[in-house]
C-alpha cells in the first residue's frame, strides 16, 4: 500500500519567503500557464492520494461542495451554471488569521478559472478581500497526475499585494498552512469515497 507524501519546499528568498523559485520552467502550470512569475509570495505542495484521480478531481472542482470536506471553507457558491470551464466565476470564504497590523477576518474571494483541462489541471485567478486584509491578485495552479494506486495532486498558488507583501512571514504561513490543510482534506475525503 502506498503511504500518502507531503511534498513542501521553503526556501527565504530575501526578506520573503517563497516555496519554490519563480522559474517558468519549474512552476506548475495548466495549459502552459502558471503562477504569476513576478509574485514575491508563492508556496507549493503535492499530496499522493491513494483514490481514483476522478474522484479526486471531482471532488476539487465540485466548489459548492467545498464546505462539506473542507473546514476552512466557510461558504462557496459559482456564479455561473454548468461544468467548471475557462471563464467560471466561483465566490468562496475562508478565515484569515489577526496579523501584526491586522484583526481575525474572513477572506471573501472572487476567483476565476483561467485554463483547464479536465481531470488532469486547473489554474483559477481572483482578488482575496477581507476587513483590512486584501490579496490583490492570488493565482492558484492544480494538477492531477494519475499513478499507480492513486493521483498525485500538486499545488502552487502565488498572491500579490501591498498588504501581503508588507508582512511576507505571516503571508506565507498563511498560505502554507492553507494550502497542506486543503491537500490533506482532499486525501481524506477522496480516500474514504
Amino acid at each position: 500500500m502506498l503511504r500518502s507524501t507531503l511534498l513542501l519546499l521553503p526556501l527565504l528568498a530575501g526578506p520573503l519567503v517563497t516555496a519554490a523559485p519563480t522559474d517558468a520552467a519549474t512552476s506548475l502550470t495548466c495549459q502552459g500557464a502558471g503562477i504569476d512569475p513576478a509574485a514575491r509570495l508563492h508556496h507549493r505542495a503535492g499530496k499522493l492520494i491513494e483514490a481514483p484521480a476522478r474522484t479526486a478531481w471531482k471532488l476539487h472542482t465540485d466548489v459548492a461542495g467545498w464546505p462539506a470536506w473542507q473546514t476552512a471553507v466557510t461558504g462557496a457558491r459559482r456564479l455561473d451554471p454548468g461544468p467548471l470551464r475557462p471563464g467560471s466565476r466561483f465566490r468562496w470564504a475562508t478565515p484569515a488569521p489577526a496579523t501584526p497590523t491586522t484583526s481575525a477576518t474572513t477572506l471573501v474571494i472572487t476567483s476565476t478559472v483561467e485554463q483547464l483541462r479536465p481531470g488532469r489541471c486547473v489554474r483559477w485567478t481572483g482578488p482575496a478581500i477581507g476587513d483590512g486584509l486584501r490579496i490583490d491578485r492570488g493565482v492558484h495552479v492544480w494538477t492531477f497526475t494519475p499513478v499507480r494506486g492513486g493521483v498525485l495532486v500538486r499545488t502552487e498558488e502565488s498572491w500579490t499585494g501591498g498588504q501581503v507583501e508588507a508582512d511576507p512571514a505571516t503571508a506565507i504561513r498563511y498560505l502554507a498552512a492553507g494550502l497542506d490543510t486543503w491537500l490533506a482534506e482532499l486525501e481524506t475525503t477522496a480516500e474514504t469515497r
